[in-house]
């Protein structure tokens, strides 16, 4: 039996459930290749750890072929859930796997929609209703034999099916579509065993009673951070990102991800990353069990202490840098650095605030602003070409004489990368104003030939 079909044969007519036999007969020389279940669950048990380390604390693994992903309290790690399903599924695409992702307040409703329509989706909870009805009633993960039954029944759609009596529907199939029914609109909680990877180093507390008072979820928080620093001292690790889950007596798991910009094991620490985000979770009826897990860890590399006899003090900023990358997530924090380009708006690039040095640094010869306009903004300037400084410019209708001036800096354009800039020139300007502002100015064009440019000018930055 067929049990895949890539793009190719389904063009031709073939899809997963047809008889081998049926398959060749229609098709010529068809190139068959025996499944491997086995293979595909491991890969997909792999996938599924890829996800626990990059993008949530919770990832359960949903066969045959797909991952159920718990993304709450670690989206804004990410840039929001809109920028954190593009990415995934970009990263799969760029590995090789073709992924259909959706994001929804349910999981019900987020397998539905990511096998039903078009992928990337993004559903917040007040159209989830409109969303859901209309699709078939094999979105709700029913048995092949329930689906037929309630198809010769007539119901067609999720919304005949949730509008029919549930009396009638659980004598003739049991609870299972009463049930499935409830976990997509989200009446019901939907219990799943979440992957772990066997190497991970984990530590956790079970209560004989159920916890919720916000003290006491913040003190067992502190004594499983110290347990697992000591974990971490035994291997020489340091965290680099926390994962600590809540499991409620509901069999909901709440979940808090925290990362460090290096190797931490400092438990005062780390308890107040964990502990930031503490009124993030909600207990419910009560927290059976917490488990705090480090997913990703590395060798900590000690610095000797300076010794006092006039060592300079090494500044650490890593700990506030942690503070803000958790509030507002990784994508929010970068520095600058140097990148070897003429043209100054490619200049720079954002990196990662702790990342090393580049062995990169701007032109020494010729000062740059503060501050870049992008893109650079035109400017109406009274000036003698070839090569002379403008006199006055007008911009944002404001005009300024300007009364000290230094240049042309002429800055050609980059050929290698575009035939366009093969013939372009910039003669940049450093001019200052009656009023002590200085500005970066620059005209594009040589001043004579047209080709290199139409000559007009342009505003591209301020000096502080």
């Amino acid at each position: 039996m067929v049990t895949a079909a890539n793009a190719g044969a389904l063009a031709l007519g073939l899809r997963a459930g047809m008889a081998a036999t049926q398959a060749q007969a229609l098709v010529a020389g068809l190139v068959a290749r025996d499944a491997e279940p086995a293979a595909d669950a491991a890969a997909l048990d792999q996938l599924a750890l890829w996800a626990l380390r990059r993008y949530a604390p919770v990832v359960a693994v949903d066969q045959p072929n797909g991952l159920m992903i718990d993304v709450t309290g670690a989206a804004h790690l990410r840039g929001g859930e809109a920028a954190l399903l593009a990415e995934l599924v970009a990263r799969l695409a760029e590995a090789g796997v073709e992924a259909r992702a959706a994001v929804a307040p349910t999981y019900g409703a987020a397998h539905a929609l990511a096998r039903l329509c078009a992928s990337p989706t993004l559903v917040a909870a007040d159209p989830l209703a409109a969303m859901l009805t209309p699709l078939p009633v094999a979105a709700l993960r029913l048995d092949a034999d329930t689906t037929d039954g309630l198809r010769r029944l007539g119901f067609e759609t999720i919304g005949e099916l949730a509008a029919a009596p549930r009396g009638g529907l659980a004598l003739r199939f049991g609870a299972d579509p009463g049930r499935r029914l409830d976990q997509m609109f989200g009446r019901a909680e939907e219990p799943f065993e979440p992957v772990t990877a066997p190497e991970l180093i984990a530590v956790e507390r079970r209560f004989a009673e159920p916890i919720g008072a916000p003290e006491t979820l913040a003190r067992y928080t502190g004594k499983l951070v110290t347990e697992l620093c000591e974990a971490l001292e035994a291997r020489s690790l340091g965290a680099r990102r926390l994962d600590l889950l809540f499991h409620r007596v509901d069999n909901r798991i709440e979940a808090i991800r925290a990362g460090t910009a290096k190797p931490v094991r400092d438990a005062r620490r780390l308890t107040r990353l964990l502990c930031d985000r503490l009124e993030t979770v909600a207990p419910g009826f009560g927290i059976e069990r917490m488990r705090l897990a480090a997913p990703i860890a590395e060798p900590l590399d000690y610095r000797p202490a300076p010794s006092g006899l006039g060592d300079a003090p090494i500044a650490d900023i890593s700990e506030l840098i942690d503070t803000l990358a958790n509030r507002v997530g990784d994508r929010g924090l970068y520095r600058l650095a140097p990148v070897s380009s003429a043209v100054p708006e490619r200049g720079v690039r954002k990196v990662a605030p702790l990342a090393p040095p580049t062995g990169t640094s701007w032109p020494p010869d010729w000062p740059r602003p503060s501050r870049l306009c992008e893109p650079p903004e035109p400017v109406e300037a009274i000036a003698l070409l070839p090569d002379r400084p403008p006199v006055a410019f007008t911009w944002r209708g404001q005009r300024r004489r300007v009364k000290r001036a230094d240049g042309p800096e002429r800055i050609f354009g980059e050929w290698w990368k575009r035939e366009a800039e093969l013939a372009a020139v910039r003669d940049y300007f450093l001019v200052e104003d009656e009023a002590g502002e200085r500005f970066w100015l620059f005209r594009a064009g040589d001043g004579e030939d047209p080709a290199t440019g139409g000559h007009g000018w342009f505003l591209h930055g301020i000096f502080a």
